[in-house]
């Protein structure tokens, strides 16, 4: 019989993907894991039959109670709220990206726009494959219950996301870096050429440092934005340090970091060759768990 924490160990990444997604915070996530892992430890093994939905169902209800004190605080939140990014090094092997592919920025925020129930179930059964039957028993609702909180869920979610476009490692790179060249010079005709007409550029600071507070939404607005960007930079004699093309949650993006300045995370929409949507994370609170230093 295998031991506790060889069992728990099993199934850790899952309950990190699962939690990752329930709360948009890879720290949270951790801390929910963790404590996921102290109550397992407590608990009689003779007592679980399932340990997979054992856990499944602690995580989730932890899961739950955080989401009630999370969802009053971001009623304050300053500006475009983003998902801490989930980065992997462009070409990593297919599992650690199927990681990212379930959790695109897009349905993050989908999913930012359900309700804690809704959300739970959505996620239970259409991403992690659980029977409505264990739903049930998870989030206290009868299964009839819980079938029409993912009904709904999923109706939501269809509308918000975009149709995915899966982009080759090569290709990926080569577009992330002449879009980085083309925004840092504000190069007006390279960035038409990268740019979707209807882009939008959403921005999260987090009201910590220096970022816009409304998206933006057009190709003339997100022009004009680069443009003031690249004046400021050229005025106060900046350029990047660092600048590595990574992926975010299952994106082409990078990591950058100014001399002196903010550590940031660019995630890039691309769909039939164009940028459809720009997120970039600044708030350094949600860049905790990433480094960029020099080779």
């Amino acid at each position: 019989m295998a031991a506790p924490d060889d069992i728990f160990e099993t199934h850790r990444h899952f309950l990190t993907r699962l939690a990752y997604r329930m709360l948009g915070s890879v720290s949270d996530a951790e801390d929910i894991v963790q404590e996921a892992w102290l109550r397992w430890r407590d608990v009689p093994q003779g007592e679980i039959e399932a340990p997979r939905a054992y856990l499944a169902r602690t995580v989730t209800r932890l899961c739950l109670d955080q989401m009630k004190s999370a969802r009053s605080k971001r009623e304050f939140y300053v500006g475009a709220w983003l998902p801490e990014p989930l980065v992997e090094e462009i070409g990593a092997a297919e599992s650690d990206l199927d990681t990212q592919l379930d959790a695109p920025i897009a349905l993050m925020l989908a999913l930012e726009r359900l309700t804690p129930l809704e959300r739970a179930a959505f996620l239970l059964h259409d991403i992690f494959d659980l029977d409505f039957a264990e739903i049930a028993r998870t989030i206290d609702r009868s299964e009839s219950a819980c079938r029409q909180l993912a009904k709904r869920a999923r109706e939501h979610v269809r509308i918000d996301m975009p149709p995915r476009n899966k982009v080759e490692p090569a290709e990926a790179k080569r577009f992330v870096e002449a879009f980085f060249k083309a925004a840092h010079k504000a190069d007006t005709s390279d960035l038409q050429t990268l740019l979707a007409q209807d882009i939008a550029f959403h921005s999260d600071g987090g009201g910590k440092v220096l970022s816009i507070i409304n998206s933006l939404y057009g190709i003339d607005r997100v022009l004009r934005f680069f443009a003031g960007i690249a004046s400021k930079v050229a005025h106060r004699h900046k350029t990047t340090t660092l600048f590595r093309p990574v992926m975010i949650n299952g994106m082409p993006g990078y990591l950058s970091l100014e001399r002196g300045e903010t550590l940031q995370a660019t995630a890039l929409d691309i769909r039939d060759g164009r940028v459809h949507a720009i997120y970039v994370v600044r708030n350094p609170d949600k860049l905790r768990h990433i480094s960029l230093t020099a080779d």
